[in-house]
């Protein structure tokens, strides 16, 4: 049917308010899980040091009655260290936009403050994975921090021509030809692992290597289950049981695809020099600033608790 005529519509209309929703739809993924499952502790200076020590191998142990006592040899620690490294993000909005009403918050300046914060919250998480020697900076260079690939050396499996770091965080792994990720290189990795006197509990991977191991052999596909008085339904991550330990596999974003974490996640230790700040800088003209900075670094407590699966192939 058409219209009557001189019917007046939306068409025609001027002024209709437009609907817009107050609320804004955000799909970017903030998940930080290394950052937020490893040990926390305060910094006291932009290059942090730590110890790491180990108990010598079994050995037969029986003595004569009576007889003198021999001290035996020791070996002295391990000394380590890393840089703190700046992380600094800021936004500047205009004093004219912060007054609008904005759909979706109160304030532009709150809501893009908040948004920075989280998006450096990933840069971080990305820098505690990555295969990055530490540098030590200057007044014209940034102080960098060796994230978790340059300190693993016990417990490595890598790509023909892949070369384990030396260790000490001052060089990087070096890459070796890609390989698919496998159940057989897994378990070798965690058998030695539990060898060296680790209990790993989290593998950190790529969607594309988590699929691959949610086709390994045995019970550790992902289930769901209600709990009991509870209507939710908790779907969890698949966890794999092994004579080495039972660990839980955690997809993350921001390690690369092509390596595989095998972590004891409390032999991991993020220091912070600075937290997380918030600060209003100085007013230079009719808008607002506002700073987002943390400094921090990544302690290795001890590698040999830890593993890497490096060199897998992505596609």
């Amino acid at each position: 049917m058409a219209q009557p005529a001189n019917t007046f519509d939306t068409y025609d209309s001027v002024g209709i308010r437009e609907d817009l929703s107050n609320v804004i739809h955000n799909i970017s993924p903030e998940e930080t899980p290394f950052y937020s499952k490893s040990a926390k502790k305060a910094a006291k200076n932009t290059f942090v040091e730590w110890q790491t020590d180990s108990l010598r191998a079994s050995a037969a142990n029986a003595h004569i009655e009576g007889d003198a006592t021999t001290a035996e040899a020791r070996t002295a620690t391990t000394r380590l260290g890393n840089y703190t490294q700046i992380f600094k993000n800021a936004v500047v909005v205009s004093d004219s936009d912060d007054n609008v009403d904005n759909a979706g918050r109160a304030k532009e300046i709150a809501y893009q403050t908040l948004k920075i914060a989280k998006e450096q919250k990933l840069d971080i998480e990305k820098a505690l994975f990555d295969n990055n020697a530490r540098a030590a900076g200057s007044s014209s260079v940034a102080r960098e921090l060796a994230g978790a690939p340059a300190w693993m050396t016990t417990n490595t499996v890598a790509g023909s021509g892949g070369a384990d770091p030396t260790g000490d965080g001052t060089d990087a792994r070096t890459d070796g030809t890609q390989a698919a990720f496998s159940q057989a290189n897994f378990d070798t990795v965690m058998q030695s692992i539990w060898v060296a006197g680790g209990k790993p509990d989290t593998v950190y991977l790529s969607a594309f290597q988590m699929n691959v191991a949610l086709g390994f052999t045995g019970n550790n596909n992902q289930r769901s289950s209600v709990q009991a008085g509870d209507e939710r339904v908790v779907k969890s991550l698949a966890v794999y049981v092994t004579p080495w330990g039972t660990v839980e596999f955690m997809p993350s974003r921001e390690n690369r695809s092509r390596d595989v974490f095998i972590m004891q996640d409390n032999m991991w230790e993020v220091a912070s020099l600075r937290g997380t700040k918030n600060v209003a800088l100085a007013k230079t003209g009719d808008n607002t600033t506002r700073q987002v900075v943390t400094e921090l670094t990544l302690c290795a407590k001890n590698e040999a608790a830890n593993g890497i699966i490096a060199d897998c192939t992505t596609s």
